[in-house]
């Protein structure tokens, strides 16, 4: 190979990827910027670039329905986020005792994760649904007075897909504390172990103070989807009974395509973006704070 084609060999990769670059960039963060602006605008049905400055954001808090998301986003947040961490551990503490059955269970748990939300979503509210599913079973096995209604509870529903979200989410948290588990040292168990601890109590003072990078990563990554989520609401309950159900997401999509205020749904979704951004950012810096 000449000098000059050695020259332009390191440039080559670079000109194959940077169209592509370029396209995710416009396409991501461009139509973020014009989703910014839409939430200054008076757009309604279609784009209006009438600035209005924060009147779409007074109108957004000042919607009962946005309030109901939040406290939703809420209850959800936590249930989801606490019971996929607690049930992840769990199950990442009994494979960690290395049982027979490690590769089928790991199997198993980890499957629900392999399903989109859209399916779980979809089977959760086939067993939830009073007339079809568990309500339903345990009236034909002769518990005629047993119920089950949450699903279609305004008070309750919310319940349900947090139900769903850590089913389907506690396999893949429990994958990411199994591979911390897995990286501690054998001889700090056998060392406790012979000076008379329990493991349970090896587990709680001595293995699981060791995992608060993991505890840190697995809190950001279902923080991020619990903030995010739509598509199982949306399979699941639609956001209703009403909009008993409704997240930030889902009041987005409703109001944006649904009711005709794109500058409101923008401003939501804006609200949504800062919101990510303030559990990420502070994630990607300690990260590279910690390389450096």
């Amino acid at each position: 190979m000449s000098r000059s084609a050695s020259a332009r060999t390191p440039w080559l990769p670079r000109l194959v990827v940077a169209p592509s670059f370029l396209l995710s960039f416009l396409f991501i963060y461009g139509l973020m910027a014009w989703n910014g602006v839409l939430s200054f605008s008076a757009s309604r049905l279609l784009p209006n670039y009438e600035w209005v400055g924060l009147e779409q954001y007074q109108t957004l808090f000042d919607n009962e329905r946005w309030w109901v998301a939040l406290t939703n986003l809420g209850i959800f947040g936590l249930l989801f986020i606490g019971g996929a961490m607690v049930v992840g551990l769990l199950l990442a503490i009994l494979l960690d005792q290395k049982i027979r059955v490690e590769g089928a269970l790991r199997t198993i748990y980890l499957y629900p994760m392999a399903l989109s939300f859209i399916v779980t979503g979809t089977a959760w509210k086939w067993m939830l649904n009073p007339g079809l599913g568990l309500e339903h079973l345990m009236h034909q096995w002769g518990f005629e007075n047993f119920e089950f209604g949450w699903l279609v509870d305004p008070d309750k529903a919310i319940y349900c897909v947090a139900i769903a979200g850590v089913w389907q989410s506690a396999g893949f948290v429990m994958a990411l504390f199994l591979a911390g588990l897995r990286g501690i040292d054998d001889s700090i168990i056998k060392a406790a172990q012979v000076d008379g601890a329990s493991l349970p109590l090896i587990y709680w003072r001595i293995i699981i103070p060791t995992l608060r990078p993991v505890f840190f990563s697995t809190l950001m990554v279902v923080s991020h989807l619990a903030i995010k989520s739509f598509d199982l609401v949306m399979a699941l309950t639609a956001g209703g009974p009403g909009y008993a159900t409704d997240l930030p997401a889902t009041f987005m999509y409703t109001m944006a395509f649904s009711r005709g205020q794109i500058g409101l749904g923008a401003a939501s979704a804006t609200v949504m973006l800062a919101t990510v951004a303030a559990i990420v950012v502070p994630y990607l810096y300690s990260e590279l704070r910690s390389k450096n």
